[in-house]
């Protein structure tokens, strides 16, 4: 018997990512700057609490929207730290990591043929979720003039006045760029005079440099649109306990939740007694780490600038988009320093088209390695430009 691919899933190519992760894995003393994953471990508190949960035997299933007590804090974290009003009961599921709960937005609201709107360069996992759900994907190029932030010019000559759903992320993978609220402001009034759903992900909210995160869910009119997607992986250092959550109006977050209980039944309830602890008492934990990836994030910009290669402020998330030498491509120059210097990043093409010429470069390292990588990539440089 052979397997017949659908044709959805052979619409979608294999990561990009994954295939330079596969050529480092074939060197030793490999420097990794392309993994978008915190080199911290999760604070302590948080992972006694989740040793606790399974002395004491707390290894069931909870509610398929995720335990009240959760849901609760969250509601009261979001509210303090970005303005935002949710009922626990209705409004907020938590899920799986927040890949999930971007996943269960693009199958519960996306039908064949809908047209979803991604400002670029965008997270990849954005385009594949909505091939799968049989949606038709329209770029909205961002740039480095503009500081990679979305503009209303930007939507309209994209064409998205005539979009279903807009998705947008901010601080931004791979760019590091921010949308203030004055930036964001007229965002909103587009998505409103054009009728838009707005699927926005801020999971990379407490990473944000200059000023304070504002979501989009907040400006007058868009909570009831929006769709905000968060989680712990990145703020808390907790990736591998795979735990994220949406926020939205309760029609929404039922919809959402009709498919996430038929497939994922529920999050994983370990994790979810480290969330709980986490929003309870690791605030100090969360602003070191922030603290430290502001310190790297400085270095590293200056460090491409003393190399030659130019690279606009990022200001959140943890990772700056510089620009490859002329007369490299974006994956020539990732594919050669790692073959010669053993330094990982990835090709900025990955993200889409309009990263074509940059290279995402993660600073959730330490700062040993980022100083040994970047003198790694100006000895390239040096030799090759």
């Amino acid at each position: 018997m052979t397997f017949e691919l659908s044709d959805r899933v052979q619409a979608v190519p294999p990561s990009g990512i994954r295939r330079f992760f596969e050529i480092a894995e074939e060197r030793d003393e490999v420097i990794s700057l392309g993994v978008g994953e915190p080199d911290f471990a999760t604070p302590w508190a948080a992972r006694d609490a989740a040793i606790t949960s399974l002395e004491q035997g707390k290894t069931s299933y909870t509610a398929n929207r995720g335990k009240r007590e959760l849901r609760e804090a969250i509601a009261d974290y979001v509210a303090d730290r970005f303005e935002l009003g949710y009922d626990p009961d209705e409004e907020i599921i938590v899920t799986a990591g927040a890949s999930e709960a971007v996943d269960l937005a693009f199958r519960a609201f996306v039908d064949p043929g809908d047209t979803v709107a991604i400002a670029q360069p965008s997270y990849i996992s954005y385009e594949p979720g909505v091939i799968f759900a049989g949606g038709e994907v329209l770029p909205v190029p961002t740039t480095k003039d503009d500081e990679f932030r979305l503009t209303v010019e930007g939507l309209e000559e994209a064409g998205a006045a005539d979009a279903d759903v807009l998705v947008l992320c901010y601080p931004n993978n791979p760019t590091g760029a921010i949308m203030p609220a004055e930036d964001l402001e007229p965002i909103a009034d587009f998505a409103r005079e054009h009728d838009l759903m707005v699927f926005s992900d801020e999971i990379y909210a407490e990473l944000t440099y200059d000023g304070h995160h504002t979501s989009i869910a907040s400006f007058e009119g868009m909570r009831e649109r929006t769709i905000v997607f968060n989680g712990f992986s990145k703020a808390h250092a907790m990736t591998g306990l795979r735990l994220g959550y949406a926020l939205g109006p309760a029609d929404a977050i039922g919809a959402m939740n009709k498919i996430h209980q038929y497939t994922m039944l529920s999050a994983p309830t370990t994790a979810q007694y480290a969330a709980l602890e986490a929003l309870d008492s690791c605030a100090n934990d969360v602003q070191e780490m922030v603290d430290q990836y502001d310190r790297r994030r400085q270095f590293v910009l200056s460090r491409f600038r003393e190399i030659g290669m130019d690279v606009f402020e990022a200001k959140g998330a943890f990772y700056c988009f510089p620009e490859v030498p002329e007369g490299f491509t974006a994956e020539e120059f990732a594919e050669a320093v790692l073959r010669e210097q053993g330094v990982a990043v990835v090709p900025g093409d990955v993200f889409g088209d309009v990263g074509e010429g940059h290279l995402r470069v993660s600073y959730a390292t330490g700062l040993g390695d980022l100083r040994q990588a970047l003198n790694r990539i100006e000895a390239f440089v040096d030799e090759h430009v």
